[in-house]
């Protein structure tokens, strides 16, 4: 469970919502996904509702079977579902009302080719993905040149980036990752030694809290790009972005209205959550720790939340 802080700031602020939520039946069971960030997006608003007195379970749930315990009740609440891996189950659990969107968390998730800002040098025209098609060489590795290497997700992740080179004809070959943890440590090294790079990889991560990543534009925004085959040269958008709400069941806002009222405010940005990330996953501290120093450390922020 999450650290209990002691301040009597925090001590004050909550006393005010504690009998009313000690009428709630039984306690709020959030779900806990598989990646650091959404660990501490729960975490985060756990410890909240833990100090306005309200009593919180943290459950572990795969990010498609979360949908039907949050639809059955079984599951109360999940500050951070990706749209883009919780299948056809989401969508239609929400058009049918045995879940609710509550709004976004605020995250701005995205995926694309990034690179080291000093490419825009080798590469006028960036980030303009057309300068990719004159510049080419100045990412070729010796056995891609004279065609541009791009490093894309690991074979088992799908194989988006090499779609989308054949369908827009950009004169690069694509290069599968071997893991994530391959991956960071080729970027972190190429940087290091200001070598070509160009990485599909995405955000929120730890690794923008720790070097800056530019990352490549498009003609266009859509939220079907990956199966848009009419993209070319001229009309391109790319990969399809995720959108990032916070869900709860159908009768939270009934039955928990202290805490509903606080997840309609409870907000984090990619600065925040790459900040924590990088401590959990590099620097070694424990999510309830990482936690417990940032509420201690942004009253300013979480402030906002209790209004």
């Amino acid at each position: 469970m999450p650290s209990r802080l002691k301040t009597t700031a925090l001590a004050a602020l909550f006393s005010a919502t504690t009998l009313t939520a000690a009428l709630a039946d039984g306690p709020i069971r959030i779900a806990v996904n598989e990646w650091t960030g959404q660990h501490l997006s729960a975490h985060i608003a756990g410890t909240m509702l833990e100090k306005m007195g309200m009593e919180v379970e943290y459950v572990t749930a795969g990010a498609v079977p979360q949908i039907a315990a949050l639809s059955d009740g079984s599951l109360h609440f999940n500050p951070e579902i990706w749209t883009n891996n919780s299948g056809d189950i989401f969508p239609k659990a929400v058009e049918s009302g045995d879940i609710e969107v509550v709004g976004s968390l605020g995250l701005s998730p995205q995926e694309g080719w990034y690179y080291p800002p000093y490419m825009a040098e080798k590469c006028p025209g960036l980030p303009s993905y057309e300068a990719l098609y004159d510049c080419a060489q100045a990412f070729a590795a010796a056995d891609t040149f004279p065609d541009g290497r791009l490093i894309t997700y690991p074979a088992d992740w799908g194989t988006r980036s090499k779609v989308l080179v054949e369908r827009i004809g950009v004169p690069f070959q694509p290069v599968a990752g071997g893991s994530e943890g391959a991956m960071v440590a080729e970027l972190k090294s190429a940087i290091a030694a200001e070598q070509p790079m160009l990485m599909m990889f995405w955000e929120p991560h730890w690794i923008h809290a720790d070097i800056d990543l530019d990352i490549v534009e498009w003609d266009r925004s859509s939220a079907d790009c990956d199966a848009d085959e009419s993209q070319k040269r001229g009309d391109a958008c790319g990969f399809s972005q995720a959108n990032i709400l916070k869900v709860v069941s159908s009768d939270f806002a009934d039955e928990y209205p202290e805490a509903y009222a606080f997840i309609q405010n409870y907000t984090l940005d990619n600065t925040i959550q790459n900040a924590l990330i990088q401590k959990v996953d590099q620097d070694g501290m424990e999510v309830e720790e990482a936690v417990a120093e940032w509420i201690a450390d942004n009253e300013a922020v979480w402030s906002m939340w209790m209004e």
